[in-house]
């Protein structure tokens, strides 16, 4: 009988050669095992490693291991559901809202040993009922819940037979744990970056469904940054009245000529337009634009970045300890993982 000191034993001899070439220690698993998907350099660092340590795999447990592979070979393939709105025409699904990607998701599902899979939900074609029936008909437990509708359809969904998490605050309701970036520690980087470059009327332009698919913290962040300045370089924030800011062009230029901020912080789409082509002015001569949510396309902007692949670590980490744990239904205490964001410099604003 393989004893439990057996298999600890080659955990630590594993996690000893890791240690010593920087990888981990399914990395070194991988090389032993000769699996193809290991790089040429990895696997020659990784056997030096082994044989200089003189780790030799106990046959007992690789086989035992064997036979759990064998296993996870055959048994169906472990799915988690992304469930995503998909209500035609719905304003949130303009290019100026960003959301977690599937293959962010899935890069971390992989590790826990699940591949993540999108469903898309709508009143026609793909209403709650047919989801639930096809989630169980599949044996797919974990869900991933991303909102994308102002009138999001995931909160009439049945929770009590799913592990589920939620990703930022746009699903109110139920309160599930949820996983999403701190914003109020991204806006006040930014603020804190500006008035170093001697911006001092620093404006904040979003829609309304931002500030609360952050819980707030937009506003609330730049309420606290306006209380440490004096009155007469504090705007009024703008929150757009309409989440299809298309509409909003009117209301974004009279608010600009009535405060005249000298750096403002909103979207990569529309708002750069109006400001060049509307109000005439140069980005960044006469005003500073600070994208709200960047990403990597968006080189000619300041920014950002919401660390989205992070977050998506983090709701898949938080489901599959769910699924371990067999834990099912909303929570009693739901737990938030916040995700710091990153500042990133831009030519949209002037050198600190």
């Amino acid at each position: 009988m393989i004893t439990q000191m057996a298999v600890q034993g080659t955990a630590r001899n594993l996690s000893a050669v890791a240690r010593a070439v920087g990888v981990s220690a399914m990395t070194v698993s991988r090389v032993l095992r000769n699996h193809p998907r290991v790089a040429a350099e990895t696997r020659r660092r990784v056997l030096l490693a082994a044989k200089k340590i003189g780790y030799t795999p106990d046959p007992h447990v690789a086989r035992l291991m064997a036979v759990v592979r064998s296993y996870r070979s055959r048994r169906a393939e472990a799915i988690i559901a992304l469930v995503r709105d998909a209500t035609a025409g719905d304003e949130l699904l303009d290019s100026a809202y960003h959301y977690v990607a599937l293959k962010d998701i899935n890069a971390r599902a992989e590790l826990h040993g699940y591949r993540a899979e999108e469903f898309r939900l709508n009143r026609k074609t793909m209403s709650v009922d047919r989801l639930e029936r096809i989630l169980e008909a599949r044996g797919i437990e974990g869900l991933i819940v991303s909102p994308q509708s102002s009138h999001s359809i995931g909160m009439e969904l049945d929770y009590s037979r799913f592990a589920a998490v939620t990703l930022g605050y746009g699903l109110e309701q139920p309160e599930l744990h949820r996983a999403s970036t701190n914003m109020t520690r991204g806006i006040l980087q930014v603020t804190g970056e500006l008035a170093a470059r001697g911006y001092r009327r620093i404006g904040l332009a979003v829609t309304q469904w931002i500030d609360a698919r952050s819980d707030h913290t937009y506003s609330g962040a730049m309420l606290n940054y306006q209380r440490k300045i004096p009155p007469r370089d504090r705007l009024p924030l703008l929150l757009f009245p309409q989440n299809n800011i298309t509409h909003d062009e009117r209301t974004f230029c009279a608010w600009f000529k009535h405060h005249r901020p000298d750096a403002i912080i909103s979207f990569d789409t529309y708002v750069p337009e109006w400001l060049t082509r509307r109000l005439k002015l140069k980005i960044p001569d006469d005003i500073g634009v600070v994208v709200h949510d960047w990403l990597e396309c968006q080189t000619n902007f300041a920014g950002i970045n919401h660390r989205r692949p992070q977050v998506a670590a983090a709701a898949v980490d938080l489901l599959a300890t769910m699924l371990v744990q067999n834990e099912r239904g909303v929570p009693p205490i739901p737990r938030q993982v916040l995700v710091s964001p990153a500042w990133v410099d831009g030519p949209s604003i002037r050198p600190r």
